[in-house]
């Protein structure tokens, strides 16, 4: 029942009869309601938590069980997106013919279909594995800025690292140039220093708004765990930058991070080319939804210049949408893999349909590796992923650990000699439902070298973890890793 016993035994028959009803209601109820557009793992962990801990079950329900948007700003994100169909226009003379294996071409159509954007071809893209490196490189650019400079990430902070480019970019508002950035509110929140970065922006004539802020006192209510988990910067719609990392100093400000010698390992990438405009797309749709503010008029902007040759196409993904974007993506890329797929991702907890894609692909004989940290930053998100590592090892994934104390945050995946996949996006269920991501496909086998590149560096500093060895793990541990398996499910 969802009265505690003792409570019961104290009331009258009648009371105990009307609260019985309730309870019996409730559980009927959840039973018609819970499944309804969820996976079943998710909809029964619910069902198990409200059946088993009724009363905390149903309150954490009320909390975390609606992973969508507002109805507003669902609506809104429908809307843009039709505008953008309508807007891009000018795109159609560079939308890529790109003359390669038929699954790709399928593959960039599915992304059309959900995100609204093309794949385009002319672009530059250079890779910036360095962590300090990334943030003076975005600092160099912001430096040449002539018009205006669009920044967000989910994480930001004012500390000796990301000074030079909020210096960067205070100079730049001062000259002229419009200067608009987000963070996610709680993201941000929640780190050391943010007073200090708020009395910072507010010095400045940077305007800046927070994303998906949660003030139940002014009306700005949702789900408090969804975020905004975006990483993006455009410069003069000439350059963008986007990967894995936050503006923030590679321990996260925090002292027993620092103490241990545990930093974040990133991938950034640099991006000329038509791949700006639709990575600025992006950017403005969720200024949109802060500030009402259309951004329309940057987006008529077009490169004259070729600055390279990759193909890309920008895949934005999250609960503003109807479709899980970046898991369908990644799932028909896995299953179209013929050869060699290599996956990094630092939160790797994922559903039943990317589980059985990676394992398929490691059973038909393609050469399957994942990249993870030897020791995650987060417990439960880190035992949730060790319960999946079994059933990868037995389907012959090779698992590499990245040394701790390192946390190995980038990702990215490729496949083939043919794609590689980079952005803000882990292959977790969080990832997949709850928070606002964007993705970059590309094409050719040059971006994919590269990248592999980075993934050897990887590879120099990992172990591979063995079946034999992992079977021989502590029950505690097995227990543990089980129990996390179940919470990973609760979106």
């Amino acid at each position: 029942m969802l009265w505690p016993f003792p409570l019961v035994g104290t009331l009258p028959s009648w009371v105990v009869l009307i609260l019985t009803l309730i309870d019996l209601v409730i559980r009927v109820l959840a039973l018609g309601i819970i499944p309804g557009n969820r996976r079943p793992t998710t909809a029964m962990a619910w069902l198990l938590g409200i059946f088993f801990v009724p009363a905390l079950g149903l309150v954490l329900f009320l909390l975390f069980g609606n992973f969508r948007l507002s109805r507003r700003r669902r609506a809104q994100q429908e809307a843009v997106n039709t505008r953008i169909r309508a807007g891009t226009s000018e795109l159609a003379a560079v939308e890529s013919r790109y003359d390669g294996p038929e699954w790709v071409a399928s593959a960039a159509e599915l992304n059309k279909t959900l995100g609204s954007l093309p794949m385009v071809d002319g672009n530059s893209v250079e890779l910036l594995p360095g962590y300090p490196d990334s943030i003076k490189a975005m600092a160099a650019a912001v430096r040449e800025a002539k018009s205006f400079v669009n920044a967000e990430f989910y994480i930001m902070s004012s500390d000796h690292v990301t000074d030079e480019l909020l210096t960067a970019l205070e100079e730049a508002a001062e000259r002229g140039v419009e200067v608009r950035l987000l963070f996610d509110h709680l993201g941000t929140l929640r780190i050391k220093g943010y007073s200090k970065l708020k009395a910072r922006l507010n010095a400045s004539k940077i305007r800046w708004r927070p994303m998906l802020p949660l003030r139940p006192v002014h009306g700005q209510w949702r789900r408090p765990d969804l975020r905004n988990h975006r990483k993006i910067m455009v410069i003069d719609g000439d350059v963008a930058f986007t990967g894995s990392q936050n503006l923030i100093e590679p321990s996260y400000n925090n002292p027993r991070h620092r103490k241990v010698g545990r930093e974040w390992v990133e991938l950034m990438a640099c991006m000329r080319g038509q791949i700006v405009t639709t990575l600025n797309v992006v950017f403005a749709t969720d200024w949109l939804s802060e500030t009402d503010e259309s951004l329309e008029h940057q987006l008529g902007h077009r490169p004259e210049a070729v600055p390279g040759h990759v193909t890309a196409q920008v895949v934005p993904s999250g609960p503003g949408f109807i479709t899980e974007n970046n898991l369908r993506l990644f799932n028909t890329l896995i299953y179209s893999a013929q050869h060699k797929l290599s996956i990094c991702s630092p939160y790797f907890v994922p559903d039943d349909s990317l589980l059985y894609a990676v394992t398929t692909a490691a059973q038909r004989g393609v050469d399957v590796e994942l990249f993870v940290s030897e020791k995650g930053d987060q417990f439960l998100v880190h035992h949730a992923q060790q319960s999946y590592y079994q059933a990868l090892l037995e389907a012959g994934v090779r698992i590499h650990l990245y040394k701790a104390p390192f946390v190995l945050h980038a990702k990215h995946f490729t496949v083939d000699d043919e794609v590689a996949v980079l952005g803000s996006s882990n292959m977790d269920m969080r990832s997949f439902s709850l928070n606002l991501e964007v993705s970059v496909m590309m094409l050719g086998e040059d971006i994919v070298q590269r990248i592999r590149a980075v993934e050897d560096t990887y590879r120099g500093i990992s172990r591979e973890l063995k079946l034999e060895d992992w079977l021989q793990r502590p029950q505690l541990v097995k227990y543990v890793d089980n129990v996390a398996r179940l919470t990973a499910t609760l979106q």
